[in-house]
């Protein structure tokens, strides 16, 4: 395995299908993907529903082969066995047998990745007790919420100590505090060193734990690069807002409304909520004096920038080709 090789490296990557019997009609799922993921970072994978996401995984994995180009992981073909002896993956919907328990699935598991007895009982203790499960670990699976068996899910693919773990949706079917703890496994995965490739649908998550995300967008990468770059980037084809909490008269306000193009939204206590697309802090300080000349007191002012989730909803809305950027990120203008 050679140390200095990318993660995962993909290179003109392309996967078609094929249906029907007679007449055979051809989808293709991913058109000439390029794509490097760097050793020990966290990286997302964004896209709507059949945009390709889960071929590339499988393709990664070794579950199915590629059209055409090529896809390597750890330095190694992706499929190798060699390869897969070094991943470890939690599917979307992984299913356990109803008569296992955390620690009967743990052993399995640790069976399947040819470890053998006592250090799949020295992990298992030690993960089960690190995604929260401990004390529960006797209890049938099925016993368990979604979230448990998500955690479940979690421990078993960290359970060979892999380099590259690839995880399909972690947070799914977790409460806010799951989540929270989901992050901090990720964050501490990335500080022992590991690679952590995953696909989320809940981009505040990935906004917040991952180093760099791609966008894929029918088969084709729209956008790559790190979130705070991509939405910085879309600053001026999305724009800013300015958020105006104020108290006055409801004729002037919505005079000032018309005249800056915001919207007025009525509060309890005779307060009103202005909001404003601006591009400039000149555009800013207009919206204010305009606001201040009709009599009103300004409570409360709020700037937000385009967040990762307006970024990913105007790259799926816009069909242009992904245009290369001097230092490599790949981005469109909407």
């Amino acid at each position: 395995m050679e140390s200095s090789a990318a993660a995962i490296q993909v290179e003109r990557l392309r996967k078609t299908y094929s249906a029907g019997w007679f007449a055979p009609k051809s989808f293709q799922s991913l058109a000439g993907v390029d794509l490097e993921v760097r050793r020990g970072e966290v990286f997302g994978l964004l896209g709507p529903n059949g945009a390709g996401k889960t071929t590339l995984i499988k393709i990664l994995l070794g579950i199915i082969r590629p059209s055409g180009g090529s896809a390597n992981v750890l330095g190694m073909r992706a499929g190798s066995k060699a390869a897969r002896q070094h991943i470890g993956y939690l599917p979307e919907n992984l299913n356990f047998a109803g008569h296992q328990t955390a620690q009967r699935a743990m052993r399995f598991y640790g069976r399947l990745s040819r470890m053998d007895e006592r250090a799949i009982r020295k992990r298992s203790s030690e993960l089960i007790e690190l995604v929260g499960l401990k004390g529960r670990d006797r209890e049938l699976v099925t016993r368990f919420s979604k979230g448990m068996r998500q955690r479940l899910g979690l421990a078993q693919a960290m359970l060979h100590d892999p380099d590259l773990l690839v995880l399909d949706e972690p947070t799914d079917g977790l409460d806010p505090v799951g989540r929270s703890q989901i992050r901090q496994l990720i964050t501490l995965l990335k500080e022992q060193g590991k690679t952590v490739f995953l696909n989320s649908h809940i981009l505040q998550e990935v906004e917040l734990v991952c180093d760099r995300v791609a966008i894929l967008v029918k088969g084709t990468l729209r956008g790559i690069g790190r979130p705070r770059d991509l939405t910085e980037r879309f600053h001026g084809a999305l724009g800013e807002t300015v958020t105006l909490e104020v108290t006055g008269n409801e004729a002037a306000l919505s005079e000032v409304a018309t005249q800056v193009h915001g919207q007025l939204l009525a509060l309890p206590n005779e307060r009103w909520i202005l909001t404003v697309a601006v591009d400039t802090q000149g555009q800013v300080d207009k919206v204010v004096d305009q606001v201040r000349s009709r009599g009103a007191s300004i409570f409360r002012l709020e700037r937000s920038r385009p967040s990762l989730e307006q970024v990913f909803l105007s790259m799926v809305a816009d069909s242009a080709e992904p245009e290369v950027l001097p230092d490599g990120s790949r981005v469109v203008d909407s």
